[in-house]
């Protein structure tokens, strides 16, 4: 019988991964941009510290989610090594094993015990990994997946930030990028949100709360640094 009910949890990779890029370079871009020119920076030197932020931060991101999504991917395949030595060397206390696991979900001993035996014939580290460690295809780390899209989000996300400023200093006085950006940045955000809650099916305004208070609440940091050591200078 065909499946067509409509999930969105094959998403959760990369969606993941998406959003933290995104969010990341939005949030990292707008903040930096606004410290420097919040501490009397010149255009020059904002665009420069831009570039080499949006750089230095998509390789961070690239990495950064490489590593760790491989650490988890190491965890799951020793995870699996274990189970199948146990259920070649064990194969009952692992067939019982199972079967308590049916019964603490609601089914009987007799049919938690025909389940387990069905599903071991038919794919037993594959019912183990699933039913017992939490694994499956769906979930499993993927981590060049994950740091393909955490790299070119962030890239996508800090450019957008980085083009307002150069479009409030060509167009409008120096004095007008700190608006700019942070109107835009906001505007930015709340589109993630947006973007994000419709992929992965959440509430629209909890989704726009979450991330444009948090951006509003780190580019306002960044910007109060920036005058401190601006006026300081």
């Amino acid at each position: 019988m065909r499946h067509d009910e409509y999930h969105r949890s094959h998403r959760i990779g990369w969606l993941r991964a998406a959003v933290l890029g995104a969010n990341d370079g939005i949030v990292t871009m707008a903040s930096l941009i606004l410290g420097v020119a919040a501490a009397g920076a010149s255009t020059k030197a904002i665009v420069v510290a831009g570039v080499a932020s949006l750089v230095a931060g998509a390789m961070s991101m690239a990495a950064g989610e490489y590593v760790s999504v491989s650490s988890q991917a190491d965890t799951e395949r020793a995870d699996l090594a274990k189970e199948r030595q146990e259920l070649a060397t064990d194969p009952e206390h692992e067939h019982a094993e199972l079967a308590a696991i049916y019964v603490a979900r609601g089914l009987d001993e007799v049919l938690a015990h025909d389940v387990a035996t069905q599903l071991t014939a038919h794919d037993a580290l594959g019912a183990h990994a699933r039913d017992e460690l939490g694994i499956s295809n769906i979930h499993s780390a993927r981590p060049i997946q994950a740091a393909l899209a955490s790299a070119a989000t962030f890239a996508l996300g800090a450019a957008l930030p980085l083009a307002c400023a150069l479009f409030a200093a060509w167009v409008f006085p120096s004095a007008s990028i700190l608006w700019v950006v942070s109107v835009s940045s906001l505007f930015f955000l709340a589109v993630l949100g947006w973007l994000a809650a419709k992929a992965g099916g959440a509430s629209v305004l909890t989704s726009l709360m979450r991330v444009t208070l948090w951006g509003a609440f780190a580019m306002a940091i960044t910007a109060g640094v920036g005058a401190l050591f601006g006026v300081a200078a």
